[in-house]
């Protein structure tokens, strides 16, 4: 497989702006020309070696911070957009989506938003019975969407945040446990830590301070949103200026956001970053080790795995994904160039749905993507009853996974043939996007292929795609 080259003509453009240099002085320290740095930046030529070295040399740079992840996030974003019906036959061809995400970020980003935009009203109109008369019936993305756009677009590395909770977990003693630290705190500032048979996880009484904890939930659960509401306390301040930083554009996402960061603060404390990335590569990301010594849900370990993205000590980039029994992706993130759809299901015959059928146990597979990218996929099914007995448990599979190139570093690859072709099935994104013209797990067909139907032959699917 062909080396891909690297554009980072617009990262190129931003540090050197954020350093105050001219083209003329960047060059200089880079040791090219000057026509020779303004073809780069204009993705005219990749990135080579020697300006690699150079960066990282001379500024100190993580060289990992010109992977191409955004500009791969932002092609599939758009490849799906554009996949709607809407457009019909225009589809640009990849090679335009690929410069204008390395060349115009912002105008991509701006597309996607367009068509966010226009989905949701096309769903409003659809309803229209509903609809009328609703003073909140807006066309701006949902809170829900906003946020998860947000975590997306940040790696699923948010470091100010990470660092403050590697900082509150260094506090704990040989002695100690994360929990008895918490505990300490809450009791610190006059607030009761209660165990109440309930069904809510947590609920904090802010005028009487008191914090019950479901005596139902697990005692990993217990922990997390004991950690979760101590950051909302503690941690309010950096929260708040994440989340001005974030500029959301309703209270309800800014809402739904700071739960998301006091979740993030909560695991990064759970999981603390460099204690959590050297267990992981002492292990080699074996899932129930680093359940059992951080006190951590194997879900939990997963996730972050897949956030162990900061600058100049980054882990494995992961893909992490979560998915109902209807195979509807309720969480979403990937700092490899596997891109989940935004809008519907995940390809069927990816192993995640067949985590279902065999419960409690791990699911290996070897999967090739249609641009030929190579991956080792692990899933696993996880239950979380509801504590008693006719409570409603929920279902879901999770599936974490990165390209097979680190393969060695994972336990689970170890009596793997990697280096057999045959042995990676098949899968995609979405059905509309996906390029293969003989998946016998096709949903809808392809928009970017001619389709022939012969009412005389029947195959697998009803017509062949060209």
């Amino acid at each position: 497989m062909p080396t891909q080259k690297l554009y980072a003509g617009a990262k190129l453009r931003e540090m050197r702006t954020r350093l105050g240099l001219t083209q003329k002085e960047f060059a200089a320290k880079l040791g090219v020309s000057l026509p020779y740095l303004n073809q780069m930046e204009n993705n005219n030529r990749p990135v080579s070696t020697t300006v690699v070295l150079a960066l990282a040399q001379e500024f100190g740079l993580d060289v990992t911070e010109l992977s191409t992840g955004d500009s791969e996030r932002l092609v599939s974003d758009m490849r799906e957009a554009l996949a709607d019906p809407v457009f019909a036959d225009t589809m640009p061809p990849l090679a335009d989506l690929r410069l204008t995400a390395s060349n115009a970020p912002a105008l991509a980003r701006a597309f996607i938003e367009l068509h966010r935009s226009y989905r949701q009203t096309h769903e409003r109109l659809a309803s229209l019975d509903e609809a009328l008369g609703r003073e909140d019936a807006r066309t701006q993305a949902s809170p829900w969407d906003e946020v998860r756009d947000f975590f997306h677009y940040c790696d699923n590395y948010i470091d100010a945040v990470d660092r403050a909770a590697e900082n509150f977990a260094s506090q704990v003693g040989p002695s100690q446990d994360i929990r008895s630290v918490a505990m300490a705190q809450m009791s610190a500032r006059g607030i009761v830590v209660a165990l109440v048979d309930m069904d809510s996880l947590r609920q904090f009484d802010a005028e009487r301070k008191i914090l019950r904890l479901s005596s139902r939930a697990t005692p990993q659960t217990q922990v997390f949103q004991l950690l979760l509401q101590l950051a909302l306390i503690v941690q309010g301040q950096l929260i708040e200026a994440t989340l001005d930083l974030a500029r959301f554009h309703s209270d309800a996402a800014r809402s739904i956001a700071k739960i998301g960061l006091a979740n993030y603060f909560a695991g990064a404390a759970l999981m603390p970053y460099r204690a959590f990335l050297a267990a992981a590569q002492e292990c080699r990301h074996d899932l129930e080790q680093l359940s059992l010594r951080f006190g951590a849900s194997i879900e939990q370990v997963a996730h972050r795995l897949s956030t162990l993205q900061r600058p100049g000590a980054k882990g494995i980039p992961f893909f992490f994904v979560r998915v109902d029994q209807a195979g509807t992706i309720t969480k979403r993130h990937s700092a490899t160039r596997l891109q989940f759809a935004r809008f519907g299901g995940a390809c069927p015959l990816w192993n995640v749905h067949r985590a279902f059928e065999t419960p409690g146990r791990f699911l290996r597979q070897l999967a090739e993507t249609p641009d030929g990218v190579r991956y080792i996929s692990l899933a696993r099914d996880v239950s979380k009853p509801g504590g008693s007995f006719g409570a409603p448990v929920r279902r879901y599979a999770i599936a974490l996974g990165c390209e097979v190139a680190h393969a060695g570093s994972l336990v689970y690859a170890d009596d793997l043939d990697v280096s057999k072709t045959g042995g990676f099935e098949p899968i995609g994104i979405s059905c509309r996007i996906c390029e293969r013209t003989n998946c016998h797990q096709r949903s809808v067909p392809p928009l970017e292929r001619r389709l022939t139907i012969d009412e005389n032959e029947r195959g697998v699917l009803p017509y062949q795609v060209g």
